[in-house]
C-alpha cells in the first residue's frame, strides 16, 4: 500500500516493525534508509525522479566506452546527439 499509493505516512511504522523484528538483513537495510531518511521520504511524497537524467548519463558513458578514447570531443558530441534523437 505504501509504495503503490506513494504515501510516506506508514514509513515510520514499518521502520519500527523491522527494528523490532529478528531479521538482521532487514535491520541493516533500515539502517541504510535512516542515514538518508529525507531523500527516501521525498521519493514517496513527490513524483519527480532523476531517472531520465541518469539514463542519459549512462548512454553517454556507454558511447564513450565504445569509442575507446580514439575520437575527439566533437565526434563524441555528434554521436551523443545522434543517439538521443
Amino acid at each position: 500500500m505504501m509504495l503503490r499509493d506513494r504515501n510516506s505516512d506508514g514509513l515510520n511504522e514499518w521502520i519500527s516493525t523491522v527494528n523490532n523484528s529478528s531479521i538482521p538483513e532487514l535491520q541493516g537495510f533500515v539502517n541504510g534508509l535512516l542515514q538518508d531518511f529525507e531523500p527516501v521520504k521525498n521519493a514517496f511524497d513527490y513524483p519527480w525522479s532523476n531517472g531520465p537524467v541518469e539514463g542519459n548519463v549512462n548512454k553517454l558513458k556507454t558511447i564513450k566506452r565504445q569509442m575507446y578514447g580514439h575520437a575527439s570531443l566533437n565526434l563524441l558530441e555528434r554521436r551523443l546527439v545522434l543517439s538521443l534523437s
